[in-house]
């Protein structure tokens, strides 16, 4: 299978600049990223770093909003996040809850000293995994004016506790740690890391619904991509390690600047954007500037990529609002 649109999993429209970059993190990490501009634009730009899903990279999802965030005028850079896709990092195809909300920031960096840009308007837009990434990024980044989380997973919960918490305990934590460092001493004796194999491909037929929601996206012309971990080999098996003891989100509660978590009502997802709205808005000073945008029907893919059901309409409009 091959992506659609010369490695890319969406068109780009003549409006519209894509231009590839490259920026260090703090880690010394070199990351690339896809900016997009609109073609005709006046006086310095108000610019959003956008990353997500888990799993996918900058010709997927991230860069489907980016390039519509840039013909609704804004500056907007898809990134890959450290490990993944284009972007360095020794080890391949794995994640960290530290360095992943540091590229974030590593994304502001960039945009914050473009000569087209203005400094006092960057905003953030996570999806999925990278949703929870860029809230963790708000949290810490004051020059984070505004963030936008669409269909948010916190990895660290998933990872920690299961699905709906349904793992919740020290000894289910416990067997997974034994599993993961048996396989991190399989790795380290083989030489190489072993793959955890993307979405499940054949779908089983008996494959719960969001299962088939991921192969439907990762698995189908609809959003295949040749360099996507989820398209095709996955992440290394022990990358979700660091994830079972180092919650994000921690902090949430003391976001000062603005906030737009946007969800689907049929996601299998939507307990994350429920519960994390909720734990950053209580005995908050700054919940004004807060909301949850609930999408009617929609299941967690439906954010990825339809543009008859992501409020575009409502995104552009929030960070007009806030980045001015």
């Amino acid at each position: 299978m091959h992506s659609r649109y010369d490695g890319y999993s969406f068109p780009m429209r003549n409006t519209v600049t894509r231009e590839k970059v490259r920026f260090q993190n703090r880690y010394g990490i070199e990351l690339a990223g896809d900016l997009y501009l609109p073609k005709e634009a006046d006086g310095k730009l108000a610019a959003v770093a956008v990353s997500g899903p888990f799993g996918a990279v900058k010709e997927q999802c991230s860069g489907l909003y980016a390039e519509e965030l840039a013909a609704r005028g804004f500056a907007a850079l898809a990134f890959d996040p450290s490990f993944t896709g284009e972007s360095g990092g020794a080890v391949r195809n794995v994640a960290s809850p530290d360095i992943n909300t540091e590229d974030f920031s590593a994304a502001v960096d960039f945009l914050a000293t473009r000569d087209f840009v203005d400094p006092e308007k960057v905003g953030i837009l996570g999806i999925c995994g990278w949703g929870g990434m860029a809230l963790n990024a708000a949290a810490m980044d004051t020059r984070i004016k505004a963030t936008v989380t669409a269909t948010m997973y916190d990895m660290t919960r998933v990872n920690a506790k299961g699905y709906f918490d349904a793992a919740d305990s020290a000894d289910a934590r416990y067997e997974t740690k034994k599993a993961l460092n048996a396989q991190r001493t399989k790795d380290y004796r083989d030489g190489t890391y072993a793959r955890a194999g993307g979405v499940v491909d054949p779908l089983p037929a008996d494959a719960p619904f969001f299962v088939k929601d991921y192969y439907d996206y990762y698995k189908t012309e609809r959003g295949y991509t040749e360099r996507s971990l989820n398209s095709n080999d996955g992440w290394n098996v022990t990358s979700s390690l660091s994830f079972l003891n180092m919650p994000i989100l921690r902090y949430s509660h003391e976001i000062r600047s603005a906030v737009l978590m946007i969800h689907g009502e049929k996601a299998h997802s939507c307990y994350f954007s429920r519960d994390a709205y909720a734990d950053m808005v209580r005995d908050n000073p700054y919940a004004d500037n807060k909301e949850l945008l609930i999408i009617p029907d929609a299941v967690h893919t439906d954010l990825y990529d339809r543009k008859d059901i992501i409020p575009f309409g409502k995104i552009e409009q929030f960070f007009r609002k806030y980045l001015q």
